[in-house]
Formats: structure tokens, sequence, C-alpha cells
């Protein structure tokens, strides 16, 4: 049991779930029920399967694709940027008739929000210390956990009046966007720390 907790911990940390959970609600902003519930759990499931190939691949894949986790970094936080300054900019409904064929479930919140360079780390570096049945049953119960919360966003969004869900919808997208600048910054600072 002490094991599962030092597991548990650390992803919990990585995953963010409460960071995550209100920008989910500011990108699922004048979607149905079904409709936040379908890119839940899309989130939920892209999450899971990028997380579970990490767990089983480790470093192997990195260095099959010739990438690093600053590398992760830098690419995630430029598509954070990206879609933070598009959502700032644009209105829920420019965004909405915008991005049809898109799903937020998969990117931005299942990929890098949820799992992304923390909890990939998390997922390579718990692995080779605790072995790859006890991080996968730790990742299950903190997507478990996450999935509720996504899953059923709607009674959050009712207890805001629609001025007050709009607001809350530019606020996370500005903290988005530093989350994403700071990704950016995390990894070229290693870029350029570990070529000195």
């Amino acid at each position: 049991m002490s094991t599962l907790f030092s597991v548990l911990v650390p992803l919990f940390v990585a995953m963010a779930p409460l960071t995550v959970v209100p920008l989910f609600v500011s990108l699922v902003e004048g979607k149905s029920v079904e409709e936040s519930r379908e890119l839940a759990r899309n989130a939920i499931i892209t999450a899971l399967g990028l997380a579970v190939v990490i767990i089983f691949s480790g470093q192997a894949l990195f260095r099959f694709l010739s990438i690093t986790v600053d590398d992760l970094r830098v690419g995630g936080g430029l598509i954070l940027l990206i879609l933070s300054v598009h959502d700032l900019v644009f209105s829920g409904e420019s965004r909405k008739e915008e991005s049809v064929g898109g799903d937020p479930g998969i990117v931005p919140i299942g990929t890098p929000l949820l799992v992304g360079p923390a909890t990939m780390t998390a997922c390579v570096t718990l692995a080779d210390i605790h072995g790859r049945g006890i991080v996968l049953a730790g990742l299950l119960i903190n997507l478990a956990l996450v999935g509720t919360l996504l899953y059923y966003q709607d009674i959050v969004t009712k207890v805001l009046n629609p001025g007050v869900s709009k607001a809350f919808g530019k606020v996370m997208s500005l903290f988005l966007a530093a989350i994403s600048v700071s990704m950016i910054r995390t990894g070229l600072q290693a870029m350029i720390t570990g070529a000195a």
C-alpha cells in the first residue's frame, strides 16, 4: 500500500487535475452535456493509451524517435500557447465553429495536459523504480478520479452564471498561456544547460 501511495502522489501532481478541470470547463463552454462527456471520455482514453505506451516502452521509445523529455516540453508548450492565444482572442462561438473536426478532449486535455512531459517523465521514472504493474495501477486510479471530475463538470457550470463562466474561461486561458510559456522555458533551459 505504501508503494502504491508513493506512485499515486507523483502521478497526481504530474497530471495536475485541479488545473485541468477548470481548463476543460472553459473548453466545453457552449457544448451540450452529451458533447462535453464525449470529450471527457476521449481525453481519458487518449491519456490512458499514451501513458500505457510510455510505461511499457520507457526510454526505448524516446531513443527510437531521437527525442527527449525536453523536446516534448517545448513542443507541447508551443501547442498549448497557440490554443490559449486562440481562445483568448476569439469568442466561444467562433472557437466552436472553427474547431469543427478538432477534439479538445484529445488535444490539449488528453495530451499534453493530462499526459504531457511531467506525466511521461513520472511514468518512466516510477516504472524503473517500482515496476510497471504498480505504476499502471496508480495511473488507472488517478485517471478514474480525473475522468469522474471531467465527466460531471456540468454540475460546476450549473452553479456559475453565463457571465461568470465566460470570464472564468478567459482567466483559465490566460493561465494556460502561462503554463505553456513555463513548459517552453523549462525545456529550453534544460537543452541549453545540457549542451553547455
